[in-house]
């Protein structure tokens, strides 16, 4: 059969089939999915939203990452993030205020929508809390205010949203370090209060 095959050499120009690229995959976690809400994730931005004297740039990545969840009517209830993103709504920054219209026109939409649709929520353990309330304590004394005061619990979910969401040793050590430096500098203390030390800031310097 080969002799009724003309065989020509490849020239210098004949064209070669490119090879194909590589296809980009990204693996989906459970947590990525919209309805998959970590109550942990919505506290923490509820207490950054709520917090005064936050930065635009602050305000906007928690609403940003609101925007990517849909919570279940018994997590808006249990944590009244609703509420929060309704109230900021009034935020004089026209971005700040549309990004929260935006947000609560979607969440109270799919709500009516799908009521009888369950979410998954991520809860921690009673344990986990009981210790977290406890670092809470302990930063609310450094920190010369009331138990439970908001800068402190901001303060906490900072770092235990750093530290993987774990009571670990990383956690503890960076509670330790956080409580000895608001209580032993005064200048920090005073720069974390009135907010020219943001608490991202503060608690990204002191993670072990």
């Amino acid at each position: 059969m080969d002799r009724f095959v003309v065989r020509c050499p490849r020239g210098p120009q004949s064209p070669r089939r490119a090879a194909p690229e590589p296809r980009a995959c990204r693996q989906v976690t459970i947590e990525s999915l919209k309805r998959v809400v970590v109550v942990e994730d919505i506290k923490r931005w509820k207490s950054i939203l709520e917090l005064p004297g936050q930065p635009k740039e602050n305000l906007m990545e928690a609403l940003e990452e609101l925007k990517k969840k849909i919570p279940s009517k018994e997590v808006l209830l249990s944590t009244k993030i609703g509420h929060t993103v309704n109230k900021m709504r009034k935020h004089p920054d026209p971005e700040v205020s549309s990004l929260a219209k935006d947000i609560f026109r979607e969440w109270k939409s799919f709500i009516r929508e799908h009521s009888n649709r369950p979410s998954i929520e991520v809860r921690s353990d009673p344990r986990t809390e009981a210790f977290r309330k406890n670092a809470r304590k302990l930063l609310s004394e450094a920190l010369e205010l009331e138990i439970d005061h908001p800068l402190a619990e901001n303060i906490e979910r900072e770092a235990f949203h750093l530290c993987s969401r774990l009571i670990s040793a990383p956690y503890r050590r960076a509670v330790r370090a956080l409580v000895f430096s608001l209580k032993h500098r005064p200048e920090t203390r005073a720069a974390v209060k009135d907010g020219t030390l943001p608490v991202p800031a503060f608690v990204q310097s002191h993670k072990k």
